[in-house]
Order: C-alpha cells, then sequence, then structure tokens
C-alpha cells in the first residue's frame, strides 16, 4: 500500500508482535496499550486458530478507525461458537449473531436503523466464515454489493466448514481432503474447477472496495480495515485463516502456512476499488507450491509412495496463473 510505512524487524532490534520498541504512532493497533481487544480471552477457540488471531486484528483495528463507534453481525460458524457459548461472550463491542447464511442483510439493517436514528458515525461489520461467505451467504452478500450499502463484510477463509466436521464449501482448494471429498478413487481430494474466489465477484459488482490479506501480515491487515473503514458505501475484506484442525497442521505453523500461501502465489494479497486492482502485496521469491502443501495432512496423499507428479503441477500452474493474474512478483 502506498500510503502504509514500511517497517523492518531488524530495526527494532525484535521479533516482537507489533513492534512494541517502535515510537508509539508507529506502533501497530495490537501493540498499543489502548486497544480495545474486542475478542477478549476466554474464548474456546482450538490452539492455533487463524480465525481467532484475524478476528481479533480485524475487529481491534476497527474499532479503532471508528472511535470505538461499531457493531458487528456474526454469522453461525466457528467464530460464532466458539467465542459465545451461552450464557458467555468474549465479545467486548455490540456483537449480534445472525443466521448461517443472512450476516449480511442483517448488517445492512443495521446500517439502515442507525442511519434513520441519525447516528451516522456508528459503523457496522459483517463476519462470517467461507461456508456462511461463499456458500450459504452468497446471495445476500450480492445483494448487499449490489446496493452498496455501508457494510465491511469481512470473510475469514479457512476453507472448508470446521465448525460441523470438516466438509468441503467452495473455498476448498482442489484436491484437498476433508470429510466429504476423501483421498480415494482415480482423483483423490477436492474436485479441481469447482468453488469460487469471491474477492473476485465482489471486484465484479464494482463496489467501493475489495481487499485480501492474510494473519501472517498483520500491519497490512490493520492497514486495510484501517482503510475500509474511512469509505462508506459496500466494502469486502477476505482473509486467509489457516486452521490446524481442519487442515491437519501443527499449531504453531498458522502464521508460516499463511505466509507460505502468499508467497507461492495460491491466495493473492492485493486491493481493488470499484473494480480495479489497485496494489498488491509483492512476493520477492516464489516458493514452490510443496512447500506449503506438505505439512499439511489435508494433502498428504500427494505425497506417498508414488507422489501425485501431475496433482502437484497444476496446483504450482494455479499459483503461477494467479502471480500473472494479480501481479504479484516484485519487478514483475
Amino acid at each position: 500500500m502506498s500510503n502504509q510505512q514500511t517497517v523492518k524487524f531488524y530495526q527494532t532490534g525484535t521479533f516482537t508482535v507489533g513492534n512494541r520498541l517502535l515510537a508509539p504512532e508507529d506502533r501497530s493497533v495490537q501493540a498499543n496499550m489502548q486497544r480495545t481487544n474486542s475478542l477478549n480471552s476466554g474464548h474456546r477457540a482450538c490452539q492455533g486458530c487463524g480465525e481467532a488471531l484475524g478476528a481479533r486484528y480485524a475487529i481491534d483495528a476497527a474499532m479503532n478507525a471508528t472511535n470505538r463507534q461499531l457493531i458487528a453481525a456474526n454469522a453461525t460458524g466457528c467464530l460464532e461458537v466458539f467465542s459465545t457459548p451461552y450464557p458467555e461472550t468474549s465479545w467486548q463491542i455490540p456483537w449480534i449473531h445472525s443466521l448461517f447464511g443472512n450476516a449480511a442483510a442483517v448488517a445492512t439493517g443495521l446500517a439502515a436503523a442507525m442511519k434513520v436514528k441519525g447516528k451516522n458515525n456508528v459503523r457496522v461489520v459483517a463476519q462470517g466464515g467461507d461456508g456462511g461467505t461463499t456458500d450459504i451467504g452468497f446471495g445476500c452478500l450480492s445483494g448487499m454489493f449490489e446496493r452498496n450499502d455501508d457494510v465491511l463484510y469481512i470473510c475469514y477463509d479457512n476453507e472448508a466448514y470446521m465448525n460441523t466436521g470438516v466438509q468441503r464449501s467452495s473455498a476448498t482448494p482442489g484436491a484437498a481432503r476433508t470429510a466429504t471429498t476423501m483421498p480415494v478413487g482415480a482423483e483423490p481430494g477436492n474436485v479441481f474447477g469447482q468453488g469460487k474466489f469471491v474477492p473476485a465477484i465482489a471486484m465484479a459488482h464494482e463496489i467501493p472496495y475489495v481487499a485480501t490479506a492474510t494473519v501472517a501480515d498483520l500491519r497490512d491487515l490493520e492497514a486495510k480495515v484501517t482503510k475500509a473503514m474511512t469509505i462508506h458505501g459496500a466494502r469486502y475484506i477476505h482473509i486467509l485463516v489457516p486452521c490446524p484442525l481442519g487442515w491437519g497442521s501443527a499449531s504453531h505453523d498458522t502464521i508460516r502456512l499463511a505466509r507460505l500461501a502468499k508467497e507461492t502465489g495460491l491466495f493473492p494479497v492485493f486491493e481493488a476499488e470499484y473494480g480495479e486492482l489497485k496494489s498488491t502485496l509483492a512476493i520477492r521469491r516464489q516458493v514452490p507450491v510443496e512447500d506449503y502443501l506438505k505439512p499439511q495432512k489435508r494433502f498428504a496423499h500427494l505425497f506417498g509412495k508414488t507422489p501425485a507428479v501431475d496433482t502437484i503441477a497444476r496446483i504450482q500452474a494455479q499459483a503461477d496463473r494467479n502471480i500473472r493474474r494479480y501481479k504479484l512478483l516484485e519487478g514483475v
């Protein structure tokens, strides 16, 4: 992002998240003692949950950008279940649980109500996982985009229905093992060519702002949420949030896998405004997709006694296409 200060870890002499040795005005929201902790401790997410990280980073940034004038509508899913086991809650903001498929519609109603009440400074965020966004809630989301409702919709994408037993969603990548796409048969795992990349569909609606991010780059994520909250109209941010349970990865590898998804090109990180690509988070050196696939048991069947060379090559071709399409390599 052109207006974002680049901070190098070696400038502070620490790998502390948020760069606490920086001057206060240069620190991330998460490094600031005034952060809201909107998703507070006590929730029941799995160890290493990428979605818990993504939600905390995103909503704290949105609260900071709106002077704590924020309401969230939350679709059914992992985030809702682990944060609000009745009668408890880990949320420290006005928070509403919607149905699985209507978070965008509920958020639209909230935004309209605030407008009618003259509370134009109160902003609305809708949240959902990939199941509640790319599948069940897709119609409501498209309607929100078409009407250009004043809502920021955030999708936390862990690439399957993790809360109900790791079933395939339309965000599940090709060849991935899930409970409904088992690693058996001539072409084991999820079928290639199915599903949808919702950020591109959001761009096709030509809404004011679309962005992708990962939990591996805190500053990029916070900057995009902050920018989105300065804009009125429909906005969409799609965040990759690895799931140790569903991906079969080590809990300490969540950030590493999110970074590898970006560095391979499998998950393009970019910004778009009114349907036009504006900026990308460039890759300095492309990493082969095997480095991303091997730490995940959902792809273990690709690396057996007889490696699935053709399937791996097909996944590599998808990464290469993303790099060309979104201009992801530095200097290219």
